[in-house]
């Protein structure tokens, strides 16, 4: 099992019924890290939250799986230079299985799930990743691919037929070992080691060879296609640069270093804000796509989640769930929603590429969606149905509502 930071040697760990009490780690906000492996070798990790009633143990893996499917291929569209992964093993995932067949749900005699342990927090790899489980180069039990890319000028160039192995890391993050339930419905102490996870597996996928940028997120609702209803995450360590954060890349060479603080200083002197603490604001975009769009950004510049400082991630775990109760006191019922992390590459634009959270919804009214036909899906040509402004000022008297229930 491999536990990685920036800079470190790489380290295997096997937890055995001869040694059940795993190696530990202490993290930031007193968080708990616990590194073990599952049956067919894939990494698991505890990350115990601080003055947890969980015990030192966790009990082995003691399923027999079938072998991990190979990597899969992506294939290069020529027209727009987008590599697109071929990964037919997705076509079998679970689909809103019952409680007493929840896959992230800890093991019991009935549910030979994929979390051995009772839990605070865990981080797996997916059992159908879309990328991985090869790597650019082997490291201790996990392969090297055959066809790798070759770095980001072999990802640029054009050509017909061109295909590479879609190396890097898919893993699952379960905020709570409850059937249901989203990042909303956590305590502010859970919400933290989330936080905590996310940034040491930043981190860890970071270290990675091949890994070209990390991306947390969470999908909530059946609205977005969700087929769990437990509450998770999940984070994708791609070996390309994702092609919005391309576009990103393209407009700060166009304009300025500095692109994000500026938008930052525009944002924060509009009647876009939604709130402003000390370290962080959330506010709807000038040019916000979707009808519910904010978007949560640090003051100063960092690059991602690893790079964040105590004071930062202890403020983000109150305002997150804050903003969180805001949204779904908009329409009086839970929101569908994506949730996405944006960070920096890996190996290119950390000095200008700024973290933050895009949180966009299709919900458009109490009972209506917004869909994506024929002159958005097809040419990317988007037409927004709620003024950004009004879209803040609504979002605004919800965080009043739910500030109001939560005082009450």
């Amino acid at each position: 099992m491999l536990t990685l930071a920036r800079g470190a040697t790489y380290h295997v760990d096997v937890n055995t019924p001869e040694s059940p009490e795993l190696r530990t780690e202490r993290l930031g906000a007193g968080v708990v890290k616990r590194p073990t492996t599952l049956a067919d070798g894939r990494e698991l990790i505890y990350y115990d939250d601080p003055e947890t009633t969980l015990g030192a143990e966790r009990s082995v893996d003691a399923r027999t799986l079938a072998p991990r499917p190979d990597t899969a291929t992506m294939r290069l569209d020529v027209l727009t230079g987008d590599w697109i992964t071929v990964a037919a093993n997705r076509q079998n995932r679970v689909m809103m299985p019952g409680a007493d067949a929840d896959p992230l749900a800890p093991q019991t005699p009935g549910n030979p799930s994929e979390v051995p342990s009772r839990y605070d927090v865990a981080v797996f790899e997916n059992r159908s990743p879309a990328f991985g489980p090869a790597l650019a180069e082997p490291v201790g039990t996990v392969p090297g691919a055959t066809n790798p890319p070759r770095g980001l000028d072999d990802l640029a160039a054009l050509g017909l037929g061109r295909t590479r192995t879609a190396v890097g890391r898919c893993e699952v993050v379960c905020f709570s070992p409850e059937h249901s339930g989203s990042f909303g419905t956590q305590t502010a102490t859970r919400a933290r080691t989330v936080i905590e996870a996310w940034a040491d597996r930043t981190a860890a996928l970071s270290s990675l060879p091949g890994i070209q940028q990390v991306f947390p997120f969470e999908n909530r609702g059946e609205a977005i296609g969700v087929t769990l209803p437990h509450p998770h995450g999940q984070i994708y360590a791609y070996p390309y640069v994702t092609p919005r954060t391309a576009r990103v890349l393209d407009a700060v060479d166009r304009t300025a270093p500095d692109l994000f603080a500026r938008i930052l200083a525009e944002e924060q002197a509009s009647e876009r804000v939604v709130f402003r603490g000390e370290h962080w604001t959330a506010f709807v975009p000038f040019a916000a796509r979707w009808p519910l769009e904010v978007h949560l950004m640090p003051h100063r510049h960092v690059p991602d989640l690893a790079e964040t400082t105590a004071e930062e991630r202890d403020e983000l775990a109150p305002l997150y769930l804050r903003l969180l109760r805001g949204v779904d006191a908009l329409y009086d019922s839970p929101t569908p929603y994506i949730a996405a992390w944006h960070q920096a590459p890996v190996h290119v634009g950390r000095e200008s590429v700024r973290l933050h959270l895009q949180l966009t919804s299709p919900r458009r009214a109490a009972d209506k969606l917004k869909f994506l036909a024929g002159s958005e899906a097809a040419m990317w040509a988007w037409a927004a149905e709620v003024a950004p402004e009004q879209g803040a000022a609504r979002l605004r008297e919800a965080l009043a509502r739910a500030d109001q229930e939560a005082s009450a």
